[in-house]
């Protein structure tokens, strides 16, 4: 009996409508395979490793128990008045509190309240002028906001090293002046203003943004209805820009909460921060201690993000059509006296900022060409003659250079394609995204002390997985800790502008004929191709500059990178190498984030 020709050309069209080949049915499945190896990846090199942690607050030499975990929060070394209360003895409050009221994390708090707060006051007359002015080189100015971001904190320490210090500049003005010297070095208002110089610039961008986005009509209706510049500015300006300096504060508390490097150098263990004192307990094999404070400090940053990210989701609910002032011209040919006050203020705020910026990243390059007698290239001589003499166990210049470039590379082609398939995932919207979002955030908020801690007690001495010990070691331990740290900024960059895309665009290509991914790759990334070229070059420079994690995991072994160079020499007590290093640092990092940055702008539209 003949089959119907209808019924064989529906048989048909249905048998070349399934995939036949693994190409095709990846090709359908992509973005699903991605999200579960991006997944798997976040398992094993984050989650892993931080569950690690939390395990050895509670497992001490194989048994289980809390004691350890009793011992910290009711030591008033570690958390102050609090600590009697921990303990239930009450009546104990008052006497500690006046023998040692703040603790450690008391302290790191108190730091990072003073930081943000110093952030804040620095960054938000840059805001102002960046948004109500014009002038010759703004555009690159503003563009140079981003440069904190890609600078590794330990090559900043060394700058606030060469410029405050004794024999620095600051006090050398200070001698022409007549006035004594200042002693900044190991203060608390060193490690303030040292914040400063990275968070400011981040209260500069996202205020500048919020600033060029408001509604100016709003301001000229309450100024036609009597309102004085004051009265307009407060009630009616102010309450828009608020939320982004909100955000801007919320996001400087976290990262100078966790702040390790600046704090490290400047401070040392005279003005230990929490993340300092895990890395000294680390250092002395105190695993369980270390881990109890992690996990501890791992809880406020969480909670800190997770209010981060719920108020970030809150105003970005509700936009509104840009209409912001037009900016002035900051040199009228024909300047008022309100012009000219304007304009000396403006002078007073770009000298504080090269003192702040400027001067130590220019102190730390002078300083490694500058030697008792003058200038001088010994300490660059002095690199060279250690990587071509230097013993196995001395750390050279040119394996940390080489380190530091590879685990670059590797980073980016880790974090890039992560941080794009988690963009892709959490702008579908549906049940869970939040959740999902908030998960795949964490690494933003846990510090990568405690990563690379997790990471040395599991994958780096070895999990036992049926009947195998398996063990990840040397780079690719470093890559991982790079790539969990690095991802988040390319989902940060990314994930805004790809909700943004017209999703009948992405429709029409569907309903031609392309499959998820390839409307991905045809349709959407080019639209947002400025965002991932962003996010790579954060992740490049992010992993050129990594030094919380990778001075554990690099620890008597040959992986370790610049950074990480530049705190041995400076633990040396050598300082002309150190900024040398610094120096070196300095030209790798912003020559591979221009190379990067140019790279992927290739790709813009």
């Amino acid at each position: 009996m003949t089959r119907p020709e209808g019924n064989r050309g529906d048989a048909t069209r249905r048998e070349a409508a399934r995939p036949r080949t693994t190409t095709q049915w990846l090709e359908r499945h992509a973005i699903s395979v991605l999200g579960v190896a991006t997944a798997l990846v976040l398992a094993v090199v984050f989650y892993y490793p931080v569950l690690t942690v939390f395990a050895d607050v509670v497992r001490v030499g194989g048994e289980w128990t809390l004691d350890v975990v009793v011992t910290v929060l009711t030591d008033p070394f570690y958390f102050g008045a609090l600590a009697p209360v921990f303990a239930g003895e009450f009546g104990a409050v008052a006497e500690v509190a006046a023998d040692q009221p703040l603790g450690l994390f008391g302290f790191t708090a108190y730091q990072a309240f003073l930081s943000t707060v110093a952030s804040v006051l620095l960054g938000l007359p840059g805001a102002y002028v960046l948004s109500r002015y014009e002038f010759p080189g703004r555009r690159t100015i503003r563009s140079l906001t981003i440069l904190p971001f890609v600078m590794p904190s330990i090559m900043v320490a060394i700058g606030f090293v060469a410029f405050f210090g004794s024999r620095g500049p600051l006090n050398d003005l200070l001698a022409i002046l007549g006035l004594g010297p200042a002693n900044l070095l190991f203060t608390l208002e060193a490690i303030v203003v040292a914040h400063a110089f990275y968070n400011a610039p981040l209260v500069v961008r996202v205020t500048t943004a919020a600033w060029e986005s408001v509604d100016a009509r709003m301001v000229e209706t309450a100024r036609s209805l009597g309102a004085n510049p004051w009265y307009a500015f407060r009630d009616v300006l102010a309450p828009q820009l608020l939320p982004a300096v909100l955000t801007g504060a919320l996001l400087t508390f976290v990262f100078t909460f966790m702040s390790f490097p600046i704090v490290l150098a400047l401070g040392g263990f005279q003005l230990a921060t929490v993340e300092v004192w895990v890395y000294s307990l680390v250092q002395e094999l105190e695993y369980a201690e270390a881990a109890t404070l992690a996990v501890a400090e791992t809880a406020v940053s969480l909670a800190l993000t997770y209010a981060y990210l719920r108020y970030e989701a809150r105003q970005s609910g509700g936009g509104r059509a840009a209409n912001p002032p037009p900016r002035k011209r900051l040199f009228p040919q024909s300047p008022s006296p309100g012009a000219a006050l304007e304009r000396a203020g403006v002078l007073a705020y770009a000298l504080v900022v090269a003192v702040v910026f400027v001067g130590p990243i220019a102190t730390m390059v002078a300083e490694s060409v500058t030697g008792p007698s003058g200038f001088t290239l010994q300490y660059y001589e002095f690199l060279v003659q250690r990587q071509a003499e230097g013993a196995s166990f001395q750390t050279k210049p040119g394996v940390a250079i080489r380190n530091s470039v590879l685990f670059g590379v590797a980073t980016l082609l880790v974090a890039l394609p992560m941080g794009v398939t988690v963009s892709v995932l959490t702008t579908r919207g549906g049940r869970g995204t939040r959740l999902a979002d908030a998960a795949a955030m964490a690494p933003l908020a846990v510090s990568g002390v405690v990563v690379g801690l997790g990471m040395l007690r599991g994958l780096v001495f070895g999990v036992e997985l049926f009947g195998h010990r398996v063990q990840v070691t040397g780079p690719v331990a470093i890559t991982a800790a790079h790539a969990v740290a690095a991802y988040p900024f390319v989902v940060r960059n990314v994930a805004p502008l790809l909700s943004g895309v017209d999703r009948s665009v992405v429709e029409s290509a569907r309903a031609l004929g392309a499959t998820r991914v390839r409307a991905l790759l045809d349709v959407e990334l080019p639209l947002v191709a400025s965002g991932v070229a962003a996010g790579a070059a954060f992740a490049f420079a992010i992993s050129i500059g990594e030094f919380d994690s990778t001075v554990i995991l690099a620890t008597g072994s040959t992986s370790y990178t610049m950074p990480v160079a530049v705190e041995r020499y400076i633990g040396n007590r050598t300082l002309g190498p150190a900024t040398a290093m610094g120096t070196v640092l300095l030209v790798v990092t912003s020559l591979s984030f221009v190379v990067v940055d140019r790279l992927g702008g290739r790709w813009e539209a």
